[in-house]
């Protein structure tokens, strides 16, 4: 028997205590939720990020289950072709880009898709408080894309994968995913994810609380640990019924 699910969600995005501008964007629609983080020290990162979550605004549909990856892939290819739009018209925007992540929901039925480090994670509660935090993203760094990376000194924490209209090694993962009620899904940027550490982002998803709660209580988290970036969240919670 099908069980019949329900999205709760709430978002939030602060510029943080040290950027000049909010460079981050992000969409909470009824089927898709995304953030995009325009890349700091690039031309136009907010720019970038809103362009691509304009482009995809149109994409918040109920798809088939089976069609919910390739309906996601779309969505991104058309974000980059926005994106290469906006640098025919504007040459001056060249070498903006932004991250991007996302989750598509079609019932109990899920695609997250990722190009760069924002982050998605799941909390599966059931009632206690030893709930693991998984990160279904894999941050696009040389860090992570490198073979071997342990054994190299000094290698950056530099993006190797994001968006900027441009076709080569810019390819999103994407990550089927079940829900089950009680789930709760997190999207967020790094200004989350690489000041706060793990152990407290999962005690503030564990934590009772209703989606725009649970969001005050991270933005509020980044802030503490210096809000040294643009913070942005969406949380969704999974419903029966």
């Amino acid at each position: 028997m099908t069980v019949a699910l329900s999205m709760g969600a709430a978002s939030r995005t602060h510029q943080g205590l040290v950027r000049k501008r909010n460079e981050d964007s992000h969409s909470q629609g009824q089927w898709l939720y995304v953030v995009a983080d325009g890349l700091g020290g690039h031309v136009s990162g907010d720019v970038a990020s809103s362009t691509v979550i304009a482009a995809v605004q149109a994409y918040d549909r109920l798809v088939d289950p089976e069609d919910l990856a390739d309906f996601l892939g779309r969505a991104i290819r058309e974000a980059s072709e926005a994106l290469r739009r906006k640098v025919r018209e504007d040459p001056k925007l060249a070498g903006m880009g932004t991250t991007f992540v996302a989750l598509l929901c079609s019932g109990s039925h899920a695609v997250v898709a990722n190009v760069g480090d924002s982050r998605a994670y799941l909390i599966r509660r059931h009632g206690s408080h030893d709930n693991a935090l998984i990160q279904i993203s894999e941050d696009h760094t040389y860090k992570h894309l490198i073979a071997g990376a342990d054994a190299v000194p000094n290698l950056p924490e530099k993006l190797a994968r994001f968006l900027d209209g441009r076709d080569d090694g810019r390819s999103a993962d994407l990550t089927p995913l079940q829900l089950q009620p009680g789930d709760r899904v997190l999207l967020c940027s790094d200004g989350l994810s690489s000041y706060v550490p793990h152990e407290h982002i999962r005690a503030a998803l564990d934590s009772q609380g209703e989606p725009g709660e649970i969001s005050d209580r991270l933005v509020t988290l980044a802030i503490d640990q210096g809000g040294h970036d643009n913070i942005t969240v969406i949380v969704i919670d999974v419903t029966q019924g």
